[in-house]
């Protein structure tokens, strides 16, 4: 049971977040372009975590680790890290693998250009002709009103 807990801290570490309301550690305090714009177009889409390699390599190592700890042997304890690394992989794998609901806004900025963000949300957050902000800051684009 600790190492089910263990890996659950540790693959929910590795979530990113989209939401336009949660921000990141590494995010506060960093300067943000900020342009205005109107709402084109709003759809539906799934979001789908892309953190797998990081996931699966993390089950694989909690695994093995506690894998290694069973039987009373060197043979047993290899057989258990190898059986451990193997579970803990799938396990690491499936659980990066889940998706989410989420949108996508069309933003026609005032600057003439027109730009597409997938973020958390639902269909009835933003509506055609919605004024929004559209905030930049390295890879992460966030719409808000």
């Amino acid at each position: 049971m600790p190492v089910a807990l263990s890996l659950c801290l540790v693959l929910g570490g590795c979530a990113t977040h989209t939401s336009p309301h949660t921000f990141n550690q590494s995010e506060v305090g960093r300067r943000q372009t900020v342009e205005m714009g109107t709402v084109y177009a709003v759809r539906e889409v799934m979001i789908q975590n892309d953190a797998r390699g990081v996931a699966r390599i993390t089950g694989a190592v909690l695994g093995g680790i506690a894998g290694s700890t069973i039987g009373g042997g060197n043979r047993a304890n290899a057989a258990g890290a190898v059986a451990g690394a193997a579970a803990g992989g799938a396990v690491g794998g499936a659980a990066a693998g889940r998706t989410r609901p989420g949108i996508e806004i069309t933003v026609d900025l005032d600057s003439g250009l027109t730009v597409a963000v997938a973020q958390d949300g639902n269909i009835d957050q933003f509506r055609v002709g919605d004024r929004v902000r559209v905030a930049s800051s390295g890879g992460t684009t966030r719409v808000t009103r």
